[in-house]
């Protein structure tokens, strides 16, 4: 019986925007990819914001982000 079994590592980056905190989430992601492949999933660890003249100014977000590891073969 052939199983198929995977191994997963987390990384965690900060994506920022002006935009919004989506936006920030998905710079992260895309920053990511660039240099990570095999990206499957993420989970928001912290979101923040830097406040200019009472208003937002960037919208920051902690991301981690799961990867699959390339198996053996």
């Amino acid at each position: 019986m052939n199983t198929v079994s995977h191994v997963y590592k987390i990384l965690e980056v900060v994506g920022s925007s002006t935009l919004s905190s989506d936006d920030a989430i998905r710079n992260a992601i895309a920053t990511a990819s660039v240099s990570v492949k095999n990206l499957n999933w993420y989970e928001v660890v912290e979101h923040r914001g830097h406040i200019n003249d009472g208003e937002i100014g960037h919208f920051q977000v902690t991301v981690r982000i799961g990867f699959r590891l390339d198996d053996k073969e």
